[in-house]
């Protein structure tokens, strides 16, 4: 059961890193077209998405009791989303042997480092940056 966790993180991990390069090369981020912004099924979807990313940092935020690395990992979840999450996971899924430690992962609560989480904030703010394209023109 460890490895199959450990391999669907990693997949969601190079599928969401395919994503993003692929929509990247494709268009700017804030260049998507009004009649995609203004469709409800997209505006539903994205509240979905932003609602299951709070949802993961409530976890986080309780098992990083530092309050500098619970506002870069919130920063860092709601800037890369699912890509951010599953680099945590697997940091957490890497860091035990046996799946009968995964009580360790979702039920203890450990001094995180901050300095991944500011790495992903300033990478997420200079991808968002690059991305704007006319915005800052």
């Amino acid at each position: 059961m460890l490895w199959f966790l450990r391999i669907v993180f990693i997949t969601i991990f190079v599928a969401m890193s395919a994503l993003i390069t692929w929509a990247s090369l494709e268009q700017p981020i804030f260049g998507i077209p009004t009649a995609v912004k203004s469709n409800p099924w997209f505006i539903a979807t994205l509240f979905d998405a932003y609602f299951a990313f709070i949802t993961f940092y409530v976890w986080v935020a309780w098992k990083e009791p530092a309050l500098g690395a619970r506002i870069l990992w919130f920063t860092t979840v709601i800037m890369w989303g699912n890509f951010a999450m599953a680099v945590y996971m697997l940091i957490e899924l890497f860091r035990i042997r046996e799946i009968d430690q995964l009580r360790e992962i979702f039920g203890t609560q450990r001094q995180g480092k901050i300095a991944l989480p500011l790495g992903f904030t300033i990478a997420g703010l200079a991808a968002y940056a690059l991305g704007a394209g006319p915005l800052f023109s």
